[in-house]
């Protein structure tokens, strides 16, 4: 079965002639020698795809009866230590502590309904503990309404569109926000959160046609706080999911500290979907490649690695 993490856009494939045990003890040699062999950890984990880096973390505990975070953390530090984690994890939704509001909405937005029910499982698996419990305890009223109702991945994934059914949500839409006093926020909740996109981007077209407004500014007029944040992700993800993930990632790398959790995730996470796609709408909407912003704003392996990870210049 096709992982659901793949798609034809991304920069990291399978590497042919792979053999999980042969990675497994190369990374064990890695970690055991006198100091740390940078230089094969970072190859094994950037030119393998993510199936393959959990068929080596498989190996590697049958191999040596450890865990190999666990060597990881023994060996390493820094953001090195939390770049090869995340190549380790393929559910990355907490950040220590307290809730992320941003990488919640950005992590709930971005993924189908498929992958986030894998992400689910895998979040018990590691947390002992639901995904929709968690978000229940740390968030709360609409914005809790709607991280739940993707969180539960039923999300409409058909690419076919109901023109009737755009004017109707739309018209529904209308009457919830623009055309009342007060605004009846389940119902923006229900239609974002449970239509596919192709659906989404004719209702917001409709929405247009006889409002005479965008839905982004109905929203920003409308709601407010993490609820209007996580609405105008999706409607921003529905017309073009690369150029919201760009925009993350400008935000990320420009300024004074760089984003290290929001990094490693985007680019983890996307290398093996859109992460081209990604790329370039990165250096058509800032004018300079997301490489070039890598290069400026990281060092060392760190910077190595998610250079590896990025695939190429623009």
């Amino acid at each position: 079965m096709a992982s659901v993490w793949v798609g034809h856009r991304g920069t990291m494939r399978d590497y042919p002639g792979f053999s999980p045990s042969v990675d497994a003890e190369a990374i064990r040699k890695a970690i055991r020698g006198i100091g740390t062999d940078e230089k094969t950890l970072i190859s094994i984990l950037t030119e393998r795809s993510n199936t393959q880096r959990q068929l080596i973390v498989k190996e590697y505990q049958a191999a040596y009866g450890k865990e190999l975070k666990d060597d990881l953390k023994g060996d390493l530090s820094g953001q090195q230590l939390k770049i090869e984690l995340s190549c380790l994890h393929s559910s990355q939704l907490k950040s220590g502590t307290g809730t992320n509001e941003d990488a919640l909405i950005e992590i709930l937005t971005t993924r189908t309904s498929r992958q986030m029910k894998e992400i689910s499982q895998a979040y018990y698996t590691v947390y002992k503990k639901s995904l929709g419990d968690d978000i229940s305890s740390e968030t709360s009223g609409d914005f809790r309404k709607a991280l739940l109702t993707l969180a539960d991945g039923r999300r409409d994934e058909s690419l076919k569109v109901d023109e009737h059914l755009a004017k109707k949500d739309a018209q529904i839409l209308y009457n919830a926000g623009e055309n009342r006093w007060g605004t009846d926020e389940d119902k923006f909740t229900e239609i974002l959160c449970l239509r596919s996109f192709p659906q989404l981007k004719l209702t917001f077209d409709e929405y247009r046609n006889f409002s005479q407004k965008d839905i982004e500014d109905s929203i920003k007029g409308e709601l407010s706080g993490h609820f209007e944040d996580l609405l105008l992700a999706i409607v921003y993800c529905t017309r073009n999911t690369p150029a919201f993930l760009a925009k993350r990632l400008h935000q990320a790398l420009k300024g004074a500290g760089t984003d290290e959790f929001t990094l490693n995730r985007i680019m983890v996470s996307r290398s093996e979907i859109d992460l081209l796609d990604i790329r370039a709408e990165f250096k058509k909407n800032y004018g300079y490649s997301l490489y070039s912003a890598i290069k400026s704003d990281t060092s060392g392996d760190y910077e190595i690695t998610l250079l590896k990870i990025c695939g190429g210049d623009d």
